[in-house]
């Protein structure tokens, strides 16, 4: 039986025993009803995670004792999923499977055809509740690298942004899409960083499209069949995945 995981900010590792932010002790104190002496593992999310024993579980406090520290294994290649957001939770449940298969940084995209529209107070509240959502992704699958969630914004914003990965992809049903393969072969070989971009229901627009292609993204094929927004990006991120990190 794996041990529970909880969190605990970068900071907080200086100290041997550290306290757990005021969301990991609800969660271990209220939630797992865990008592004095019970083994966890903690990690910071950015690939450090050690064994450790709590020390104080109180509703307010929870200290752990840090033990032995789990070797990071960091993926050889930093993937970056480029989603317009779609409607209803699903956003919530890419961005959960997105973490399992060991995404870097999610952006959530507003696009022409995107339902979902945000204010300013509103991008700010889903990002938090992204994020959390990424958190607990990470404790449930064993994974020691969050994923960072970017604030949404429009395609074209995040274009213009000018620090996009090496290896940049686009799903897409063109006529010049290609297999992943074969973009590896011509323009994905020994890059550090790539990323899928994945449009909303009903797709980028023209315009988009252009736009993308103009940025350096590759059209990707994802076989004959027109995928749900939710589907091509978890098929996309597997096949990339797969292919620059856990199967080369």
């Amino acid at each position: 039986m794996s041990l529970p995981r909880f969190f605990l900010e970068p900071m907080a590792w200086a100290s041997s025993t550290p306290s757990l932010s005021a969301d990991e002790v609800h969660h271990c104190a209220e939630v797992l009803r865990m008592r004095v002496g019970d083994g966890v593992v903690v990690f910071d999310g950015a690939g450090r995670a050690a064994r450790a024993v709590l020390m104080q579980v109180g509703r307010k406090q929870v200290t752990v004792q840090l033990g032995e520290e789990v070797p990071a294994c960091p993926e050889r290649v930093r993937i970056t999923l480029a989603q317009a957001i779609p409607k209803g939770k699903t956003m919530e449940w890419i961005i959960e499977k997105a973490t399992e298969l060991g995404v870097a940084e999610i952006v959530p995209l507003v696009t022409d055809r995107t339902i979902v529209r945000l204010d300013a107070e509103e991008a700010v509240r889903k990002q938090q509740k992204w994020q959390r959502v990424a958190l607990e992704a990470c404790k449930q699958c064993g994974q020691n690298w969050l994923p960072s969630v970017r604030l949404p914004q429009s395609l074209e914003s995040w274009l213009a942004e000018g620090e996009l990965p090496e290896f940049r992809l686009i799903g897409a049903l063109t006529a010049d899409a290609r297999p992943l393969q074969t973009w590896i072969k011509s323009k994905g070989e020994g890059v550090r960083s790539a990323c899928l971009l994945v449009g909303p229901e009903g797709d980028f627009s023209r315009q988009e499209m252009t736009m993308a292609l103009a940025a350096g993204f590759h059209p990707l094929a994802m076989g004959p069949i027109v995928l749900r927004a939710e589907t091509a990006a978890i098929f996309g991120l597997s096949i990339l995945a797969y292919q620059l990190n856990a199967g080369r």
